[in-house]
C-alpha cells in the first residue's frame, strides 16, 4: 500500500508541474516549447502504468481508458507542435484535455 501511494504522490505531482506549466504559458501569445514537457508526460505515463499494474484486478476501466485517449491527444498535439511554438487552439486543446484528465479522475461514479 505504500509503494502505491508514493507512485501516486508521484503521478499527481507531476500531473500538476505539468498544468502548472500549461497556466504559466497562459498569458504568452505564442508560447514557446521548453524542455519540461518530455520528462512529465513520460513520468505522467508510467506512474499512471504502474497504478494500474498494482490495482490490476480491480482496475477502474471506464476512468483508464478515456484518460488514456486523453494522453494520446496531449501527445499527438504536443508531436505536432515540436518544433514551432503552440498555437491558442492547440494551447486551449492541451489545457482542456488536461482539465478534463483531471476531473475524470477525481470524480467518483
Amino acid at each position: 500500500m505504500l509503494l502505491f501511494n508514493v507512485i501516486l504522490i508521484i503521478h499527481f505531482c507531476a500531473f500538476l508541474l505539468y498544468l502548472c506549466r500549461l497556466a504559466l504559458l497562459f498569458p504568452v501569445k505564442h508560447p514557446p516549447k521548453d524542455k519540461w514537457g518530455l520528462p512529465l508526460g513520460i513520468t505522467i505515463l508510467l506512474t499512471g502504468i504502474l497504478l494500474v499494474w498494482l490495482k490490476y484486478p480491480v482496475v477502474n476501466y471506464y476512468k483508464v481508458g478515456p484518460k488514456l485517449g486523453l494522453f494520446a491527444v496531449v501527445t499527438v498535439i504536443n508531436a505536432v507542435h515540436d518544433k514551432k511554438p503552440l498555437s491558442r487552439t492547440a494551447y486551449f486543446l492541451l489545457l482542456g484535455c488536461t482539465l478534463l484528465a483531471a476531473l475524470i479522475a477525481v470524480i467518483k461514479v
